[in-house]
Formats: C-alpha cells, sequence, structure tokens
C-alpha cells in the first residue's frame, strides 16, 4: 500500500503505540482486500459490545486505554447488551452490567460518545454524499451507503476502533465507485404498505443474494418509503444477505436513473417480486405453538415515529398476563418519548421501552432461561433473523399483528 508522510509517522510510533498497532492491522486488511491506500474519514461507530466480544475483546479495549489510546475523529457506540436502570428488574446477570460499565469508562477515557445506539443515522449522525466512514454495525453501513451516499465497509469489532485512533481504513469495496453499482435488478410488482414490509422485501432480496459484494436495484415501486422503512430494508438485506449497499431508481442518491445505477452495464440477473411475495414472506416464518411468550420491536432502534404508531395501537389495550412486551431504542428516543407521553401510554398497557440494547445482545439465552421464553413475535426481520440461534423460534409479522398477539398472548398458526 502507499502511504502518506502522515501515515508512515504513525507506523513509526509518533503518534504512540495504540495508533501504530492500530494501522498495522489496517494495511494487513488493505492488503488482503488489494487496496492501494488510505483515506481519511470523518467518524467511527463502534461495534463489540461486552458479551460479543469476550474478555478478550474486553482486554483489547483495556490495553489500549493503558497505552493512552485517543479517538481522533467523532466516534459513537453501537448498541449494547444492558439498560443500566433495568436489566436487574430482567435479570439479567451483574456480570454483565459489571462489564457493559467497564466498557463505557474505557470508551469514555478515549474520548468516544456513549450513544449506544444501532441507529446512529437517525439520532445524531445523518451522513453526507461522498462522505468516507468508519462504521461498523451492518444496518448502519448499508443505510448511509445507500439512502446517505455515503462509503464505509462493515468495520467491525477491533477494526472499528482502529478506524476510530487513525482516522483512516483502507481503500477497498464500498469506498470504491466500481464496487457500488448495481448488480441484480429487481423488479417490485407486490408493493410494500407499511414498515414492516419493506423489511419483508428485504428478507426475499436477501435470502436470494448472499454476497457482500452484490447490490440490488429496486425498480417497479409505486410508493416511496421513509426513513423507517428504509432502515428496515437495508438492515434486512444486511442480516440475510451480508449486503452493503442497495439502490432505488429515481429516489437514491446514486440511482437516478437505471443506467446510472447500473453503471452503464447490463445486470447480471432480474429477480421478480410477484403479488403475495410479501405475504408468503411472512408465512414463512411457522409458530410452533398458538401461545406467544414474547413481543420485540425495535431491531434496529424505533424512531420516535415508530414509538408513536406502538403507543397508539396500544391505547385503551393491555398486554396479556403471559406475554411479555419490549420496545428497544435509543436514550434520545426514549426522552422524546417521555416528554410526548407516548412511554407513560406504552406503559400503561404492560410494555416496556428498553434504552439502548437490542433483543438479540440482550443476553437472550439468560432471559430465555428465566423466563421460560421460546416463541418470540417481530416486525423486525433483523431480529426474526438473529434470534433462532439462541434458540427461539421467531414469528415476523407487520406491526398491527405483533400489537395484536401481545395483546391476546396469542397468534393464529
Amino acid at each position: 500500500m502507499r502511504l502518506t508522510a502522515e501515515e508512515e509517522a504513525i507506523l513509526a510510533g509518533r503518534r504512540g503505540e495504540p495508533a501504530r498497532r492500530a494501522l498495522l492491522m489496517q494495511v494487513a486488511t488493505g492488503e488482503f482486500f488489494g487496496a492501494e491506500r488510505m483515506v481519511p474519514v470523518t467518524s467511527a461507530h463502534l461495534t463489540g459490545d461486552p458479551e460479543s466480544m469476550g474478555d478478550a475483546g474486553l482486554a483489547f479495549v483495556e490495553d489500549l486505554v493503558r497505552q493512552g489510546a485517543r479517538f481522533v475523529v467523532p466516534t459513537t457506540t453501537n448498541s449494547c447488551n444492558v439498560d443500566l436502570a433495568l436489566y436487574r428488574e430482567f435479570g439479567q446477570p451483574e456480570e454483565v452490567a459489571q462489564k457493559e460499565r467497564r466498557l463505557r469508562e474505557l470508551i469514555t477515557a478515549m474520548g468516544g460518545i456513549l450513544l449506544t445506539s444501532c441507529t446512529n443515522y437517525q439520532a445524531v449522525a445523518q451522513p453526507r454524499f461522498g462522505e468516507h466512514l468508519a462504521w461498523g454495525d451492518t444496518g448502519t453501513v448499508i443505510y448511509a451507503n445507500a439512502v446517505c451516499g455515503a462509503r464505509s465497509n462493515f468495520e467491525g469489532g477491533p477494526a472499528s476502533y482502529a478506524a476510530a485512533l487513525t482516522g483512516r481504513v483502507p481503500v477497498y469495496g464500498m469506498h470504491l465507485p466500481e464496487c457500488r453499482r448495481g448488480t441484480h435488478l429487481i423488479e417490485v410488482r407486490d408493493q410494500p404498505r407499511g414498515v414492516s414490509d419493506w423489511g419483508a422485501l428485504g428478507v426475499f432480496v436477501g435470502r436470494r443474494l448472499t454476497n457482500y459484494w452484490l447490490v440490488p436495484v429496486f425498480t417497479g415501486l409505486e410508493v416511496e418509503p421513509d426513513s423507517d422503512g428504509l432502515k428496515q430494508l437495508g438492515a434486512t438485506l444486511a442480516s440475510y444477505g451480508s449486503l452493503a449497499m442497495f439502490h432505488i431508481v429515481g429516489m437514491t442518491p446514486e440511482a437516478r436513473t437505471l443506467e446510472e445505477a447500473f453503471g452503464g452495464q447490463e445486470p447480471r440477473e432480474r429477480i421478480v417480486v410477484e403479488g403475495g411475495d410479501l405475504g408468503r414472506t411472512y408465512r414463512s416464518f411457522v409458530p410452533e405453538k398458538d401461545k406467544v411468550d414474547l413481543v420485540v420491536s425495535g431491531t434496529p432502534h424505533l424512531s420516535l415515529f415508530e414509538v408513536r404508531t406502538l403507543a397508539r395501537l396500544l391505547e385503551g389495550k393491555k398486554v396479556s398476563a403471559s406475554t411479555m412486551l419490549l420496545l428497544t431504542t435509543n436514550a434520545p428516543v426514549k426522552a422524546l418519548a417521555d416528554q410526548e407521553g407516548y412511554t407513560r401510554a406504552i406503559e400503561a398497557a404492560g410494555g416496556r421501552i428498553v434504552v439502548g440494547v437490542c433483543y438479540y445482545i440482550m443476553t437472550p439465552r439468560e432471559m430465555a432461561r428465566r423466563y421460560g421464553l421460546r416463541t418470540i413475535v417481530t416486525d423486525s426481520a433483523k431480529l426474526a433473523n438473529i434470534i433462532a440461534a439462541y434458540g427461539y423460534n421467531p414469528i415476523f409479522r407487520p406491526t398491527a399483528e405483533c400489537v395484536e398477539a401481545a395483546v391476546t398472548g396469542r397468534i393464529a398458526r
């Protein structure tokens, strides 16, 4: 790789040992992917909660701080394992909370901002077109790339820390124009009607395109998704297909026309979303029993508008005594929900808003053992994809059906 004089100085140790180690790691990654140079980034979004990092990951961060590490670009944190105000109520292990507190102390010492959210782009960090980023969470990356026209690869775990310490990343993948061009044409004939339908569309396409280097181009849409619809579509494509980019012709910034989306090339394949395909996608998540143990909304984190929708759907209703209802979001949205009375309405119905967590990293095995949880109903296709690995029977359904399942405690098979 061709390094600048500043980068050579970092490798020589002139910005400290943590930055030197970080750049060595990035150079090795860049060489693996054939990168020719580095590029400065304007922000980093750290991934790696204590549960997924493990003790080795926490020790890695401890070591950075011990050596005087400091972040050199604005840096935020992704979702965490526990809501420190509620974890005891849920019976989550004290050890997990202690590790979360320690990780927060370490990140603060290096200059990071404790956002603890997988929707930083809706909360505090809306990217601009052409901006190079070092974001780790897959849902944040695909939103930044596709919706905002920014540039980022999946900078997972230690890679996100390395970028925050050096302020740069190797130039490969989604930092290159040629990797952002469309590869597959998606003709949509089954029109999404609600936010969760955009997730269903992401499931349908993501199950067919399972390669980071593929880029679907959507056409034929008669409705435009709002920010929450785009959030669900992107996060689901990233979860089911490991995709980091998509285009919607006439809407997303690098797809003003079909020709622009494909960079003048022909699509490798044409996929048609026929009438009824979204409904069949929902029905592919089959409940083992009628009784619902848990209903969760908020992966990625709920926006204020999604919280408002849920509060209105729950108005005058009560969650079944045999069912737990959890909504996950970030601290800024929770504060506004408190202010607007949405929190009060949700709690009056028997639901809880949990801050900073996503359920699939909220010690889900321990939660299942403690409460006897198996059947989980959710309007998040991403959560439905991930949570099965923790021994749950996930049922993906539209938001209104999820609320009905929470209230009745049952779901039709």
